[in-house]
């Protein structure tokens, strides 16, 4: 697992840590506004990370998007760090199920089919309309869902709020809904892509 600062402010009370989700990045959310530190953390072909001290925070708040949902219910289990508020952001914590997850069958093709553009074509439907082109390394992005495969679905999270999109290419809704059926009460629906974050301004909008 690969962390990296997208805002650091000397004196910041509040930290975000953002699970990312698979082949993206952080680019999807640069728009975002707020006064909080960001730190993004990606790539699951482990979740071993030593992460930097974040003991100086007066309040820590995590979001995990996509893939990154059962990346952090998984790194959750071995890490007793605590957080004001946990959002899960169009992932599922069974990434590949038939009907909690991705169905299993589409995630072979993608993991065998994978170049550069069958990628280009997964960020097309990410964002349900065309994608600038970005580069991919396939053999790394690979090993990474193969990864994600052999984990499997990640322990329970008590999860503060479900953000799922209706029109999620990825996830389909009838499956997040199935997933998060014990969190119902916490569901936010969203008239959204897979790629959600052009929905919101700030990321008080996300958490809260």
């Amino acid at each position: 697992m690969h962390y990296e600062w997208l805002k650091r402010r000397e004196g910041a009370r509040d930290l975000i840590i953002v699970f990312g989700g698979w082949a993206i990045g952080p680019s999807v959310f640069s728009h975002l506004r707020g006064e909080a530190d960001i730190l993004f953390l990606s790539d699951y072909r482990d979740l071993l990370c030593d992460l930097p001290d974040l003991s100086a925070y007066e309040n820590r708040f995590m979001i995990a998007w996509s893939f990154g949902v059962a990346a952090f219910g998984h790194w959750q289990h071995n890490n007793d760090m605590e957080f004001k508020r946990k959002i899960a952001l169009c992932g599922s914590p069974y990434p590949i199920d038939k009907k909690l997850g991705i169905h299993p069958v589409i995630f072979k093709r993608t993991i065998e089919s994978l170049d550069d553009q069958t990628y280009q074509d997964f960020r097309q439907r990410c964002f349900n309309e065309k994608a600038p082109y970005q580069p991919i390394d396939v053999e790394e992005r690979r090993e990474e869902l193969l990864c994600v495969q052999k984990r499997g679905p990640a322990p329970d999270v008590l999860w503060d709020k479900v953000i799922i999109a209706e029109n999620d290419a990825i996830f389909p809704l009838k499956n997040m809904e199935s997933a998060f059926a014990d969190n119902l009460d916490k569901i936010v629906k969203l008239q959204s892509a897979h790629v959600p974050f052009s929905h919101f301004k700030t990321w008080q909008e996300v958490l809260f």
